[in-house]
């Protein structure tokens, strides 16, 4: 009898696979603990090798029953807290973030993909968000007018919603959460985070920490899985508000179906970010500031910059400087800590990006500098790497314009004017963010007062607000009304309730009945 060695070592190798997968198989975190049940399942990858590193199941319905039903019962409990003791709460969070902030930097760059630097910057504009909650007994201050009438007093307070929703998208595990969840807890609101199904490693492990504080056992709740589960929260009558960050089609998707089932919504789409180069600006600032913000993450930031506008006059001076920096640029490392930049996060995502490029190629452009040839250099031979890409000669007609490439890839078009400039960003379907490089106060003006975008830098090419203002776009970047975090944050998690109160003396005499409408001139 023959026996075939080589199959007998594959299907050996098959099956410690599936035990690798199966040991590292996450759960949900429900009242505190880590649920895990049998069902579909979703295989989770490190991006920089290729390798699976765990498996997470769909949540259930009989799971998503479960949580909702454990976030009301914390709500019930949290609702009573004082504002002193929810912030005493968020304080000693925020240590436990401070503390585990290398090992919280591991799992982003394992799960995603980031260079070390990056991860841990995600983090630190995560942590500001928990700072700024902690304030909560200074900004859920209400409004108070005495005496608006004879003897009669009238105040506005802010009361929490209930259970509440995250849906928070892959490329800030971290960052996104963070954004949501401190905010709505101080407000008084119970949550559910439902992170992306890419990478949930590091917004579980901020869960988890979470759960180490004083805080009631289901205030904060997480469930994996797909858009089934998105589905069947949104349509729960419990659930009083959604927030989400994602792409621009799943933001309406989302929007439409939270509006139907009747619940507050607010949730941030996709973005095409430009970049105004002026004649008078510093090329060698704008040039770094722009790589900075082009390449940063892999390009895969709702805030990249992935258009740069030139003037004619200044465009090859631009193009020299931008080209020769790009190029030095460092990746394809399994090793991250060489990298400048990490890989994209999966091997779909990293087919759409080259498509893009290709697409690019066949309108017209032309390639200045090509990810897809410098992949070549890559030493990760399943990793989902692709190289810096400048692409010129690109107009607003192009579909690799209009197009959210996200990656490391950023477009150059050449304008004459202010107007031609502010014509081709104002006419873009997203009005997510931008930026001017000038040395004119009077053009920076023009063009703040003038740009139809949501976030607008001056010399700055990431505008992100810090965690006391308002993150948010306008166009097709934004659908609800209110931007995500700061005071905006605070009245989305939040609704008002106006108190008008009277207390006659006792000596007075009743004036009778009145059946005309009350006015504050006749009281």
């Amino acid at each position: 009898m023959h026996f075939d060695n080589s199959k007998f070592i594959i299907e050996l190798q098959n099956f410690i696979y599936y035990l690798t997968k199966m040991t590292n198989s996450i759960g949900h975190i429900i009242g505190g603990k880590v649920i895990k049940e049998d069902g579909k399942s979703f295989e989770i990858f490190n991006p920089s090798n290729g390798k699976c590193i765990a498996l997470a199941t769909n949540a259930s319905k009989k799971i998503i029953d479960k949580t909702i039903d454990n976030s009301v019962e914390a709500f019930n409990e949290w609702y009573s807290y004082s504002l002193a003791k929810r912030a005493s709460i968020l304080f000693e969070y925020k240590i436990l973030l401070e503390n585990n902030i290398e090992k919280l930097a591991q799992i982003i760059s394992k799960d995603l993909g980031k260079v070390h630097e990056d991860a841990i910057g995600e983090i630190r504009r995560g942590i500001e968000n928990v700072e700024y909650a902690c304030g909560i007994g200074e900004i859920l201050k209400g409004e108070f007018n005495k005496n608006i009438s004879t003897s009669i007093d009238s105040w506005s307070e802010f009361s929490p919603l209930g259970v509440v929703l995250g849906i928070t998208p892959f490329n800030f595990p971290t960052m996104v959460p963070l954004w949501m969840f401190p905010l709505a807890i101080a407000a008084g609101n119970s949550f559910i985070l439902k992170p992306s199904e890419k990478d949930p490693l590091a917004s579980m492990f901020i869960v988890e920490l979470f759960n180490q504080t004083k805080a009631p056992k289901g205030l904060l709740n997480l469930l994996n899985g797909d858009k089934d589960v998105v589905n069947s929260l949104i349509k729960d009558k419990r659930i009083k508000a959604v927030s989400f960050v994602g792409s621009t089609p799943v933001a309406q998707k989302i929007y439409e179906n939270s509006a139907t089932s009747g619940k507050r919504c607010q949730a941030l789409g996709g973005a095409k970010n430009h970049a105004l180069v002026l004649p008078d600006a510093n090329i060698d600032y704008a040039t770094d500031q722009l790589i900075s913000a082009a390449f940063g993450s892999s390009g895969q930031r709702c805030m990249a910059l992935s258009v740069a506008v030139v003037f004619r006059d200044i465009k090859e001076e631009f193009n020299k400087s931008l080209k020769e920096k790009v190029s030095k640029l460092k990746f394809g490392s399994e090793d991250l800590n060489l990298n400048s930049f990490g890989p994209l996060v999966s091997k779909e995502h990293l087919e759409s990006v080259k498509q893009n490029i290709n697409l690019a190629e066949e309108e017209g452009s032309s390639i200045l500098l090509d990810g897809r040839d410098a992949i070549n250099r890559k030493n990760s031979d399943n990793g989902y790497f692709i190289g810096p890409t400048l692409i010129d000669k690109v107009n607003p007609s192009m579909k690799s314009y209009e197009n959210e490439i996200f990656g490391p890839v950023l477009q150059i078009i050449e304008v004459n004017s202010m107007d031609e400039a502010l014509q081709i960003i104002n006419k873009n379907k997203f009005g997510n963010g931008c930026c001017i490089f000038t040395s004119s106060g009077e053009k920076a003006r023009k063009f703040s007062q003038n740009v139809n975008i949501g976030m607008v830098g001056i010399n700055i090419p990431l505008p992100v607000p810090s965690s006391f203002h308002s993150f948010g776009g306008w166009k097709d970047s934004l659908f609800g009304d209110l931007n995500m975090y700061g005071p905006d944050g605070l009245r989305f998690f939040t609704q008002r309730k106006t108190v008008t109160q009277k207390w006659p003396e006792e000596s007075s005499k009743s004036k009778g009945i009145n059946l005309s409408m009350p006015n504050n001139l006749n009281t």
